[in-house]
């Protein structure tokens, strides 16, 4: 692995200098290092920290209420009403939180701290998410013709962002040369969140839907989990070498799917059998991919289990609900979108969910020390806290 050019300098310095400086002087740079790892995060809404924004689609959270808890009590464009995870790993790693890769803003040194390509309503094959256009657009795409690979324009599609990350590091090669962008890359954390939607809004997005007729749902996860491993061995390709893939949460259990399938307030059942085929997959798929390449890039987070805990006791969490979102409309606010005529409840600290799909901070917070340092039945084969430990160990 290639070392940066103050590494050199160091060694220089150290046939010189008594032992104890030595030593000194390299314990300072390590801390350095870990203290500027980048931090890329790829995926859709749960990570998503504001790209859709500077997209024509109706896939956003740019106007109030979201982000009413945020610190500037504005709008993100993040689906929470504060922090979401992205934004609280950064906490935890010493890192600023990342720039959305579409924004302005991230140029520069700015750079260097990583970005975030995330793109709300995508999955991991690319028919997910269609829904997510504007009207004159869809007008469009019927009447010329076009392809799903048009509708780029309206949400960041999985195999975008990774050419977006191909392009943030030509730009960041400009600025500080191709060694040390590949080293900046490869000692990078990087985080990727996928699945929920080619389930939610593909496979059970309406009746007899088109993958639901080409697919029973055993052979549609096998599918979709073998389009998984190949977005995963291209980021691979692309340099990452700590990567934290989270699962699916409980599908059937987030309000908009109680609002619409569930009569009892019990979790949707199909939704539910979805997520149990789709995750320990997986998690096993992870497995071989780490075994063909000999080291454990791949880190596997059970997200269905972190969510399961305070939806299924939300009591023992503080929350007095896991059912009801903060912010919608309907049965179990979980109807529609968030806006400012939804109902909004006045402590969002009590709500588990924020929206009818996305988890208010609070409960964003519980999945990161979870994360951070969970167990292995949270996190396999190790938890960040222990990855980090590691990587500070490695020259």
């Amino acid at each position: 692995m290639p070392r940066f050019q103050g590494l050199v300098c160091s060694a220089t310095l150290a046939m010189a200098l008594p032992l104890a400086l030595v030593l000194a002087l390299g314990s300072l740079i390590s801390s350095t290092q870990a203290a500027a790892r980048a931090f890329f995060v790829f995926g859709d809404s749960l990570v998503d920290n504001g790209n859709n924004n500077y997209l024509v689609t109706t896939a956003r959270a740019d106007m109030p209420p979201y982000g009413i808890d945020y610190p500037t009590h504005l709008p993100t464009g993040r689906f929470s009403n504060g922090l979401n995870i992205p934004d609280l790993i950064s906490q935890q790693i010493g890192s600023e939180p990342t720039l959305p890769y579409l924004s302005p803003q991230l140029t520069g040194e700015r750079l260097l701290v990583g970005a975030n390509f995330a793109s709300a309503g995508i999955g991991i094959l690319n028919d997910t998410g269609i829904q997510f256009v504007s009207t004159t657009f869809l007008l469009s795409f019927h009447r010329r013709s076009l392809t799903f690979d048009d509708l780029q324009v309206n949400i960041i599609r999985i195999y975008k962002q990774l050419e977006y990350f191909q392009q943030y590091q030509e730009r960041v090669s400009s600025l500080i040369g191709e060694g040390q962008t590949q080293q900046l890359v490869s000692q990078a954390l990087v985080l990727i969140t996928l699945g929920g939607n080619d389930f939610v809004n593909n496979y059970y997005l309406v009746p007899f839907s088109a993958r639901s007729r080409q697919f029973s749902l055993p052979d549609y996860v096998v599918y979709v989990i073998s389009e998984y491993r190949k977005v995963l061995a291209r980021l691979y390709e692309l340099g990452a070498r700590r990567v934290l893939v989270t699962g699916t949460g409980p599908l059937g259990c987030a309000p908009a799917e109680l609002a619409q399938r569930s009569r009892d307030g019990q979790c949707a059942e199909e939704l539910q059998r979805a997520a149990a085929l789709y995750n320990p997959q997986l998690i096993q798929m992870i497995n071989n991919l780490n075994g063909e390449i000999g080291s454990d890039v791949f880190i596997a987070a059970n997200s269905n289990q972190m969510h399961a805990d305070f939806i299924n006791n939300p009591r023992a969490f503080g929350f007095v609900t896991s059912k009801v979102a903060c912010c919608g409309q309907g049965p179990y606010n979980g109807i529609g979108l968030c806006t400012v005529a939804s109902n909004l409840c006045p402590n969002r600290d009590l709500y588990a969910f924020w929206d009818p799909f996305h988890p208010s901070e609070r409960a964003n917070r519980i999945i990161v020390q979870q994360i951070m340092r969970g167990d292995a039945s949270y996190m396999h084969p190790m938890n960040l806290s222990t990855i980090m430990e590691l990587d500070s160990r490695t020259p």
